[in-house]
């Protein structure tokens, strides 16, 4: 019979027919032709492309449809979420190990500039803010996708298991691998009813089904699967939620002074996208006083024993004042907000007057600590009101470096011994001229550019600079009749306060709260099935079988089986007559494999 091969046909478009043995040598000859054809394209997941734009865009689509379910498959599987887990945690490292804009930018410039290669290179990767970076919130995503596309299946599946029953018995449970079995004279109903109560009174959810009672256990295992992963996802949530709409802030308050939860009020401020000005939780506190104390011999020596803020605080516009304490373990808490006590320092109160002796500034001026002992340094600016011999309007700067307890003259250091106000030194030196605090440029108001040329350090007649060391109540006079200034005997402390905003917080713990629940419950509860089948033998007796199954390999079945085995053999005892053709020991219930033997 004649065959046509693939893709062969006549002038009028039927089908050419070729001569037996010649389908090789059509097919070879076939392979000469450099005209076009259109041939089938197999596809990636059945079928091939038919010719024609049809078939084209059938097979495009079938190809779209099914790496899309292929790549959903794969995100919502066990192995990539897990691996999106590990990536996450693996991607929070830098931002431990690496100084974050949002926690200290002045850290993130410092090491731009100790490290002009990698600092570049960190820039470009998202280093410096991984928490925000694209990358870091491509895992988030999809973690998060991949947690929800993995656990509403399995609540489905979870809610059809308890609304079902479980399944009947196995045709052999000798093959099971806990057994139990004996011969009773009580009938077949009799131990069904007995075995259903007692599954029953051991939480086992059981029903007849045929000639077998089938009992099922463990059903938690499971609902813990699902707690962990929704505890999950709420702490995801709850992250995203305080990322977006969290507020984190620093104010550094001298005694007496006070703080208002306002913009304005801030010393440096950030927040999340989606954070707005009237999300900031209405109250304001005044700092009364600060109590430190610390240890004074042995190795930790310096260490502070009592480290604590003494405030009144008010919440909204007319709120009643209100006493509390806040130290490193203990912030305060107003609603969402907490302020939290994480640095301290001294300012020193100095007068300065002009030649005339008219006092132009008086203030505590804050310094910022630079070592464990409180060794401090700042600047003291006089920006109006000062006026030279001459009668023209200045400017003047004091550069300040603050030791509590000084080493001693001629001890060959200016560093603090130790941080309480033992001998308290205040080391100035003098400029005169322009701050440029007008020129619009933002300013430290801890530092002090001696460098400018609008500034010029006091020198005496000799031309030497005028530096001194004051005790608490000394004065430094400013040559050429410029005034003095006096390091006051009122030398106050100040308190450094972070005040956080974030919101979701409540809802994480929640979470992490009921994860650690929801995996205690799938690793330590065992799921396991039980059958009891009872039927009449060909000599009367009834003959009980009991068998176990758990869904993982544990000693504790048998051990089970063998306790529910002995309740039923309680109310189905195994019958005493003895049958010469039996063996002697078929008359009492054999123990569950593996169980313990007395």
């Amino acid at each position: 019979m004649s065959k046509t091969p693939t893709g062969s046909t006549t002038s009028d478009g039927t089908p050419a027919v070729v001569p037996p043995g010649e389908e090789e040598l059509s097919a070879a000859g076939s392979q000469l032709s450099t005209a076009p054809a259109e041939t089938a394209v197999p596809g990636s997941f059945g079928g091939n492309r038919a010719p024609g734009p049809t078939g084209w865009l059938t097979w495009t689509g079938r190809e779209i449809l099914g790496w899309a379910r292929w790549f959903w498959r794969q995100l919502t599987s066990m192995r990539v979420a897990l691996l999106l887990l590990f990536l996450l945690s693996l991607g929070a490292v830098p931002g431990s190990l690496i100084p974050q804009d949002g926690t200290d930018a002045m850290k993130v410039e410092a090491f731009k500039q100790a490290h002009r290669t990698l600092g570049p290179i960190y820039d470009e990767l998202g280093l410096f803010h991984v928490y925000s970076s694209v990358w870091f919130s491509a895992v988030y995503i999809l973690l998060f996708i991949s947690l929800i596309g993995c656990i509403v299946p399995r609540t489905w599946q979870f809610v059809g298991q308890l609304r079902g029953r479980p399944p009947g018995a196995p045709k052999r449970l000798t093959r099971l691998p806990a057994y139990a079995t004996w011969r009773t004279a009580a009938p077949p109903e009799e131990v069904h009813e007995a075995a259903l109560k007692v599954l029953k009174q051991r939480r086992f959810r059981a029903h007849l089904a045929g000639d077998a009672v089938a009992g099922e256990k463990g059903y938690l295992r499971e609902a813990g699967n699902l707690v962990f992963h929704l505890a999950l996802i709420v702490m995801l949530i709850a992250f995203a939620w305080g990322q977006l709409y969290k507020t984190e802030g620093n104010k550094l308050v001298v005694e007496g002074d006070g703080f208002t939860n306002t913009l304005t009020q801030y010393d440096d401020f950030k927040s999340g996208n989606l954070f707005n000005d009237d999300d900031l939780v209405p109250f304001s506190f005044n700092l009364k006083e600060f109590t430190g104390t610390y240890q004074r011999t042995g190795p930790q020596k310096g260490t502070p024993r009592v480290y604590k803020a003494d405030i009144t605080y008010s919440v909204g516009a007319h709120g009643k004042d209100r006493k509390a304490t806040i130290s490193p373990n203990h912030p305060l808490a107003v609603d969402d907000a907490r302020v939290y006590l994480v640095s301290h320092g001294y300012a020193p109160t100095v007068t300065v007057r002009d030649g005339k002796g008219d006092v132009v500034y008086r203030q505590a001026v804050p310094l910022l600590p630079v070592d464990g002992n409180v060794t401090s340094q700042g600047a003291i600016k006089v920006l109006d009101g000062y006026k030279n011999a001459k009668g023209e309007s200045e400017q003047l700067g004091f550069p300040a470096f603050f030791v509590p307890t000084f080493a001693g003259a001629g001890k060959g250091t200016m560093f603090s011994q130790f941080p309480a106000l033992d001998f308290p030194v205040l080391a100035l030196t003098g400029f005169h001229g322009d701050l440029g605090v007008d020129s619009g440029l933002p300013q430290n108001v801890y530092q002090l550019d001696t460098k400018s040329p609008k500034l010029k350090q006091f020198k005496d007649a000799k031309g030497d600079i005028v530096a001194a060391r004051l005790l608490p109540g000394e004065t430094m006079t400013l040559p050429d009749g410029a005034g003095s200034i006096t390091f006051e005997k009122d030398i106050k402390e100040w308190a450094g306060f972070q005040i956080v905003q974030q919101p979701g917080t409540g809802w994480a713990l929640t979470g992490a709260i009921a994860a650690i629940a929801g995996l205690a419950g799938s690793l330590f509860i065992q799921r396991r099935r039980v059958w009891v089948r009872a039927v009449e033998g060909a000599d009367g007796v009834t003959v009980v079988e009991m068998a176990g199954l758990g869904r993982s390999e544990s000693a504790k079945l048998p051990e089970e089986l063998g306790d529910l085995a002995a309740l039923v053999h309680d109310k189905a005892p195994a019958q005493t007559d003895a049958d010469p053709d039996r063996e002697p020991d078929a008359d009492t219930p054999v123990p569950a494999e593996g169980a313990e033997k007395e």
